[in-house]
Formats: structure tokens, sequence, C-alpha cells
């Protein structure tokens, strides 16, 4: 316990401040650092990540950066490039080595936040208290920019997790757990649909509904499909009532349309449109080592439109890495993902499933925004992924230690990939 004594105050302050503005969520991750290397025990944290299946995949992703560093030319982005890079790390390496314990202080931050800000936007949109809108709360409350999208995809992990929650109560016939769960699932689609419009984050709600369900009922294709058809009724039934919803992709449909007939706009896909065509021509030019750390900004203002020029990222870190380390950079920083996703994957109990869905969220905004590179959304997003991921990697169902502290019995892996608690009988 003395170990935690700095780490798990750090680790809650972290969680907690993951909705506010980049700066206090630096401060946070700062904090955790100087936690860490101040109360010792760094050989068990170090065999806890040198026995994680992500570390292998972190190091690649890191040696192959300061390859690239080393012996590829520099810019004036180099230098920011590089520190977003090694911040990547280490949240990563940060959030996989905390104990159990830790892990959950981490998540009571979260959750205790995330349920905080949507009673925060009911009572300021309810009662019309413009005096609400703080600095510290504008991008829960308003559209703000790239910190109003990482609050956007924040809740939706929150989301996944109540329907992952919904799920299981229905499956083990635990009703009274339903209603709460169904509430907070309503309240985050309609945040991010009015208050906190992220064609992304709706996205990534739509595709975490299924895939829970495909986790949940791998093994059982007729539940499994008969969830699928009124699943996806419901989906397609709330998205056919939602002029909000349908308005956004419709206009995105119309945004590539333009962009492929040749216009140029501020709209968001017509941006993605160009970066993504224009990044992937810079990839083919250089598939081994890229243009450089840094290199992106110089290759896209020669490339893209003028009037599109300001712009210093390109909206997809797979294609980000691929532009400035080549094909080696951008599949080792894949590699990191669909590790944790199928580590997630080979969990079938509740916890794995919360651990898939935050994964596979994490993944999908990486390739519709610049979920890593950008510290704004990346430094929360990712570190909150890797908690849930982290607790996916505990013998017991961790989750359990969220209130109690005492978690439930523990959870080994069968021959097929697959888990169960030890001390219950396989069903």
């Amino acid at each position: 316990m003395q170990r935690s004594v700095l780490v798990r105050p750090a680790a809650l302050f972290w969680g907690l401040t993951v909705f506010m503005p980049v700066g206090v969520p630096y401060a946070a991750a700062l904090l955790m650092l100087v936690a860490l290397l101040c109360t010792g025990h760094w050989r068990e944290r170090a065999q806890r990540l040198r026995s994680n299946p992500l570390w292998w995949p972190v190091m690649a992703y890191l040696a192959w950066t300061l390859v690239v560093l080393a012996f590829e030319p520099h810019y004036p982005e180099t230098p920011s490039n590089l520190v977003h890079g090694l911040r990547i790390v280490a949240t990563v390496l940060m959030a996989l080595a905390l104990t159990r314990d830790e892990a959950i202080w981490a998540l009571r931050g979260f959750l205790l936040m995330a349920l905080f800000n949507i009673a925060l936007i009911a009572v300021y949109y309810g009662f019309h208290l413009h005096f609400l809108v703080w600095d510290a709360w504008r991008g829960v409350i308003v559209l703000v920019g790239n910190k109003s999208i990482s609050n956007a995809l924040l809740f939706t992990i929150l989301a996944a997790t109540a329907v992952t929650f919904a799920l299981d109560a229905i499956t083990h016939r635990r009703a009274w757990r339903v209603p709460p769960a169904l509430a907070v699932i309503v309240a985050v689609a309609l945040i991010i649909s009015i208050t906190l419009p992220s064609r992304t984050s709706l996205l990534g709600l739509l595709i975490v509904i299924p895939a829970a369900c495909l986790h949940q009922w791998r093994r059982q294709f007729k539940v499994l499909a008969t969830a699928m058809v009124v699943g996806g009724a419901v989906i397609a039934g709330a998205l056919w009532s939602s002029p909000a919803v349908q308005q956004k992709f419709e206009l995105g449909v119309q945004e590539v349309e333009a962009a492929k007939a040749g216009a140029v706009s501020e709209g968001s896909w017509v941006v993605r449109y160009y970066m993504y065509r224009d990044t992937a021509r810079m990839i083919a030019d250089r598939p081994l080592a890229g243009w450089g750390i840094g290199g992106w900004t110089e290759q896209w203002h020669l490339r893209g439109p003028k009037l599109l020029a300001d712009y210093n990222m390109p909206h997809n870190d797979l294609l980000w890495m691929g532009s400035q380390a080549g094909l080696p950079g951008a599949l080792s920083l894949l590699a990191i993902l669909l590790t944790g996703l199928w580590q997630a994957w080979r969990r079938d109990d509740l916890v794995g499933r919360l651990a898939f869905v935050a994964m596979l969220i994490l993944l999908i905004a990486i390739n519709a925004n610049s979920a890593l590179r950008d510290a704004q959304i990346g430094l929360s997003l990712l570190f909150v992924a890797m908690i849930y991921l982290r607790l996916a990697q505990e013998p017991e169902d961790s989750w359990r230690g969220l209130i109690s502290g005492r978690p439930r019995p523990s959870w080994r892996p069968l021959q097929n990939g697959a888990g169960r608690p030890a001390s219950t009988p396989s069903r």
C-alpha cells in the first residue's frame, strides 16, 4: 500500500482532469510521472511492463522513431512532433505500469467526472445558466474545437461502458441495472449529436454496440443474430428519427462528393479528403523511412490546397506516422492498438468486453482524427483507453473493486484463448 501513497492520488487526479483544457491533463501526466519516479518499486513496475504484450510494439514504435530522427532530415516541426511521439509512448507505459488499485483510482476519477459533466450539461441547457461556462468546463458545455471532440470521444467511451453493462445485466437477468445504463446511453447520444456534435463519436457509438454484442455472444450464434437484428433495427430507427444525425452524415457525403469534383473548402470531410489523398501520396513516394519526423507539414504545404495550408496534422495518426516514418512507423503504431484490441478480445468476460469497446473507440478515433498526435485529444483519450486495458490484464474481475475495492475471484485463460473466473464453472 505504501507504494501507492503518491501514485493513487496522481492517478485519480489524471482521471478527474481528462475533460479539462489540455494544460491540466499535461500537469496531471507530469504529476503521475513524478509520483512513479518517487515511490520506487521500479523493478516490479518494469517487470509488469516487460511481461505486457504491448511492450514490444511500443518499443518498436519508439526505436523506429529514433532511427528516423537520426538519419532523416529535420524540420521546424521536428521538435514538436518528436515530443508528441514520445508523449504517446510515455502515456501508454505510465498507464500500464500502474497496479490494479492505482488503475481503479484513475477509473474512478474518469467515471465520476464524466457523470458530473453530464449533470452539468443538463443543468446548463435546462436552466440556461450561462455563468457555468467557465474556462475549465467550456469544452464540455459548448463546442470549442478539438478539446470538445476529445470530450465527445470520452463520453462515447462512457456510453460504450453503459452498453456493455446493460448487455451483461440482460444476460444475467439483473433488470434493475438496465434503466441507469440506458439513461447514460441516451444522455451521451444527445450530447454527441446536439451539444458536442461529433461524427467520429457517433460512428464510434454505432460500431461499438454491435461489437459489444459480438464479443459477448460470439459462441451463441442464435442469440448473437437476434441481438444484431434487434439492435440494428433500434439504431436505424434512432438515426431515422434524428434530423441532426441525418444532416451531419448527409453533409459529410456531400462534402466528399464536392472534394472529388475539385472543390476546396474548410468543410470537415473536404479537408480530410485532400489530407488523406496527399498524405497517401507522401507515403507512396517514400515508403521505407518517410520524410522525417515533422516532415508532414512541409510536404503538405507543397502538395495541399493553399486554402488549407495552415493545418499541421493529417487528421489520421496512421497517415501521420506513415508520412514521417514510413510504413514501419505506421505499422508499429497500428501494432500497439491491434495488440491491445486482441488482448481484450481474448478475454470473454465483462472486463475484457469493457477494454474491447474502449480500444475500438480509440482505433476509430485515430483513423478519423489526430487522436494521438493532437494532445488535446490524445492525452486524455489514450490514457483512459489504456486504463481500461490495464484492468483487463488483471486475473480477477478488477471492475468489482471500483466501489468495494474487493475484486471477484481470479480469471484464467482457456486453451482456445477465452477465459472465465477460476471459481465458476464454464457455461
